[in-house]
């Protein structure tokens, strides 16, 4: 698809700019530096939504024309809200935590048409499932480096992250970072 505007993502996210330019988008990366920090009077997905909103509005004060997407995603078990591990420690207790249990990844986005200043956001909802993960095995993931960046500490994309996963209800992108058929029926409305 080729759109009439240029599409610029408030992301520094590589996962997010892949997945746009998969499907034949052409994308510009002009993220800002919004501090990933929860509310908690606010749910997870109303979370997730915030900060999407929160990055595109942000960028969208840069742009003059075009339709500029943010994005955030939140990985949530038993209530606790599972960010970016702040070191490697933290991504062997979040990988522990999830080990053998069922969680769910909300992504929010957020898309604002510039220059009317239209937005369409939403939240996505994927419950994803991981088998037993012995210590010895999250250990060597997490030396690998690959989760440090990740909500969860995890990636269901990574060639290892992908043996985790036993079972997946939702969209598969979503868990990835980006519900990709959703935002792609926004930006369509958009480009109307």
């Amino acid at each position: 698809m080729v759109l009439s505007r240029p599409l610029i993502l408030a992301s520094r996210s590589p996962r997010r700019l892949a997945l746009l330019t998969q499907i034949g988008l052409s994308v510009r990366v002009a993220s800002c530096n919004i501090p990933e920090e929860f509310d908690p009077a606010l749910s997870p997905p109303q979370n997730a939504e915030r900060l999407a909103r929160m990055k595109a509005e942000c960028v969208a004060g840069t742009v003059n024309d075009g339709i500029v997407l943010g994005a955030d995603t939140i990985v949530v078990i038993d209530g606790q809200i599972l960010g970016k591990p702040a070191d490697a420690g933290d991504a062997v207790r979040m990988l522990a935590r999830l080990s053998g249990h069922t969680h769910t990844v909300y992504t929010g986005f957020a898309l604002i048409e510039r220059p009317s200043g239209v937005m369409r956001s939403g939240v996505e909802e994927t419950r994803v499932t991981f088998r037993h993960l012995p210590k010895s095995e999250i250990e060597e993931y997490v030396r690998g480096g690959s989760p440090l960046d990740k909500a969860g500490a995890y990636g269901i994309q990574d060639d290892y992250g992908a043996v985790f996963v036993t079972r997946i209800e939702g969209c598969y992108y979503n868990v990835v970072g980006l519900p990709l058929a959703r935002v792609f029926e926004e930006i369509t409305q958009l480009e109307q």
